[in-house]
Order: structure tokens, then sequence, then C-alpha cells
């Protein structure tokens, strides 16, 4: 009883996104074959230009929808996400001009910019154990695992019987599979957000918590790491296999396979390891272990060598990513989430937009052991700064003084909340205005509308 699978909500979330993962890797393909047709022997170019605009709409779109996201129904909102996801999908085999090629896939990953973090903030309300709740994390790392492992091979068979088209078809079909899995279940009420009114407060609110939380500075610089050697990996293993060993396309596969297996390994382990263990010091030597893959690469290995160091990679970024979800979940209260989990989406994926222009550029025009070891020290840099701004120890609870203040928010007589009434102000949670007096006190920590600061030593 301890797998989350055995929750039947959860069970079917996480179907829905298994099928959506496995259909958005067939239009991956179908993408790179429809960039051909369009756009012949321009094709990277076409693909390049896709991939930064996938980027910027995650960036961009993700913050956006996190300031108001608390503020709508999310089961409506994740199904009617799908819904669009499947309409915009089904507009691919149609195209006929490179311009429409981006402007679909920029609204297409602003749907998923939307999505993504919407539904990884419903989980931890879904699966309220932490146990359970870091099970769930180390599946849904499998998910993407098997995913970028599974889906191409299962794209090569299709192609065999029907044209490229079909494959946005099957990334339509198993986009609303996903919408009718949500639909099937009810998900929990979140918890009324404290945050006032104000558009602009709103919207910043996800960026301005998640930077002034250390433990998320940290995980922010951890991700910068896991960009680095993700990008050498999807960047340069062709040109690595290709050109400096002379191996085949298959070859090519089996390194791509290579550091998805180290990434699963990790993900089935970590589990049992993180009841142990904390998540910081995990984390921290995740990013060390991908520092060190990327400078054996200075070594010119052979293809043994690279599956070994993609392996590495791979482990190396698993151990991130997998707790990544239980250090933002104790970052936010439960009606923030939200806004955490897509200040989260939209900064980690801006790692990447520094992790693949410099993969290509420097590996391009410099060459592959200059790439190793540029990456190499964004990696390790990244995991020094991290031990800096990340405490080791990490309480949760803090003590930290209030300031008086009058203002008004949606809030319930709790330790913080002791005043009169006139009886206009309607049952609880309501909202009026109030005084807080003042007051030092200790409890668990974040930023949220009492607590805007982090406390020093001297607060």
């Amino acid at each position: 009883m301890t797998s989350p699978l055995s929750d039947r909500t959860y069970r079917r979330l996480f179907l829905a996104q298994v099928i959506a993962l496995a259909g958005t890797g067939l239009s991956t393909v179908a993408l790179a074959l429809l960039a051909y047709e369009l756009a012949g022997e321009a094709a990277g170019l076409v693909l390049g230009t896709a991939l930064a605009l996938k980027m910027l709409a995650y960036v961009g779109v993700a913050p956006l929808v996190g300031g108001f996201a608390h503020k709508l129904p999310r089961r409506q909102l994740l199904i009617a996400l799908d819904v669009a996801r499947a309409g915009l999908v089904l507009c691919l085999p149609f195209v006929t001009e490179v311009w429409q090629v981006y402007l679909l896939i920029f609204l297409l990953n602003a749907c998923s910019g939307a999505f993504t973090p919407t539904f990884q903030a419903t989980i931890p309300d879904v699966l309220p154990d932490e146990r359970r709740y870091t099970r769930a994390l180390s599946l849904s790392r499998l998910a993407y695992d098997l995913e970028t492992l599974l889906s191409p091979s299962l794209a090569a068979a299709a192609l065999l019987l029907v044209g490229f088209d079909a494959l946005f078809a099957a990334n339509a079909l198993a986009f609303l599979v996903s919408a009718a899995l949500v639909a099937s279940v009810v998900l929990p009420r979140p918890r009324p957000h404290e945050r006032e009114r104000g558009l602009w407060r709103n919207l910043s609110f996800g960026l301005r918590a998640y930077l002034k939380t250390p433990r998320l500075r940290g995980l922010l610089l951890l991700s910068l790491a896991v960009s680095s050697a993700g990008a050498m990996v999807i960047v340069n293993t062709v040109v690595y296999v290709r050109e400096q060993l002379g191996g085949s396309e298959s070859l090519t596969a089996l390194a791509f396979a290579a550091s998805g297996a180290g990434s699963m390994l990790v993900a089935l382990s970590l589990p049992r390891l993180l009841e142990r263990s904390p998540d910081r010091p995990i984390m921290l030597a995740g990013a060390v272990l991908m520092g060190a893959g990327l400078l054996l690469g200075l070594t010119a290995p052979g293809l043994p060598g690279l599956l070994a160091i993609w392996l590495l990679l791979g482990a190396g970024a698993s151990m991130v990513q997998t707790p990544a979800g239980r250090v933002l979940r104790r970052s936010a209260q439960e009606g923030d989430r939200p806004a955490i989990y897509a200040a989260h989406f939209a900064l980690s994926h801006g790692c990447w937009l520094i992790g693949y222009p410099l993969a290509g550029w420097v590996g391009g025009t410099l060459g592959l052991s200059a790439a190793f070891a540029a990456l190499a020290a964004v990696a390790l840099a990244s995991a020094l700064a991290a031990a800096r701004v990340w405490p080791p120890d990490d309480a949760l609870a803090l003590e930290h003084r209030h300031e008086p203040t009058d203002h008004e928010h949606l809030h319930v007589h709790d330790e913080h909340h002791q005043h009169e009434h006139e009886g206009w102000e309607g049952p609880e949670p309501h909202r009026h205005p109030h005084r807080h007096a003042p007051l030092r006190h200790k409890h668990a920590f974040v930023i949220d509308h009492h607590h805007w600061d982090w406390p020093t030593k001297a607060t």
C-alpha cells in the first residue's frame, strides 16, 4: 500500500502522463521529418529554432499561468489544455510554410508550459504522504526516461506502415486520452490561497518566492548543472559517435540509451535512499557526478568509455531531478504550490537556453574537447555555488519576527489571526481588514503573504 499506484486517482493521472509523453515522443520524430520535407538541408536550422521557441514558451508562459492557476478549477484547466494541445498537433500535418511550424510549436508548448507545472503541483495534494509522494516522483522520472528510450523505436516501427502525418494524429489521440483520464477523477480541493489581490503581485509571486528561498536558489543552480550535462548528450552525441568514432545510427541510439539507463537506475533506487538521507547531499553529489563525467570526456574515450560517461551523466541528472519535487513541496503553502512549481518549470527550462547554445557553439567552433571542458566547468561551478547558497542546516522551522501591520487577505482564525468581529465578515476563510500585533515565534517557514523575506540570524 506504500505504492502511489494503489491510489486510484494517482494511478489514472500517472497513466495520463505516460500516454501524453508517448504521444509527444512520436511527434518529436514526426517534426524532424516535417522539417526536412519543408526545408531540406536547412532542417537542422528549422529544428533548432523550433527548440528555442519551445524553451521560450516554457520560460514565458509558465510563470504567467502560475500567477492565476490558483483561481481556476484545476481539473477543467488540465482538460482544456490537453484538448488544446490535441487540436494544435492535428494542425501540423497541414502546414505548408516554416513560419507556420514555428507558430504551432510555440502555441503547443505554451499549453504544455501551463499544463505540466499545474499537473505537477496537483500530485502532492493527491498523495499527501511523503513516502508515497517520493515514489511518485521516481515513477515520473521513469516515465520521462522511458519516453526518451521507447518513443523513437515506436515511431520507427510505425513509419514502416504509415506516413509521418499519422504520428501527429497519434499524438493528438494521446492528448485526448489524457484529457479523458483527468476527467475521470475527482481532484482534491486546493487550500485557499492568502495572497492579496492585484495582477502584478499574483503574476510575480512565484518567481519572487522562489528566488527568496535559499534551498530553491540551490535547486536552480543544480538545474543549471543538469542542463549542462543534458545539453552535451542531446546536442553532441550524434557528432561524437558519427564523427569521432565513425559509428552508425544504431550506435548513436545506443549512446542515448546509456544516458536514459543511468537515469532510470537512479530513479528506481532513490526512494529508499531518500528515506535515510536528506535531499541536499544527494542532489549536490549528482551535480558533482555530472561535472566529473564531463571531465572524463577530455580523455577522448572510445565507445565503451563514452557509454560509461553517458551513464554517469544520466545518473547524476536523475539524482538532482527526482528529489526536486520534494524540495518544491516543502517550500510553499499548499495554496501557493502552483505558482512555485510554475516558477521552477520556467527557470529550470531557462537553464537549457544556456546549455543548448553552449554545447552547440563551443562544440561546433572549438571542438568537442572544449565543449566537455566548458560544460564541466559550468556543472562544477553550479554545484559549488549551490552548496554555498543552500545551507547544510536547512531546518524547516525557523524563528523570526513579525512587525505590526494592518492589511486584508483571505484567512482563518489560527495563531496568527486572533481578533474581534462585527458579524458581517462571513464564515471562514474570509477576507476583511485586520491588524497583526508584533510577534516573534518559530514554525515551518516558507515565503508567503505573511513572510516576504527569508529570516537571518539578525531577524
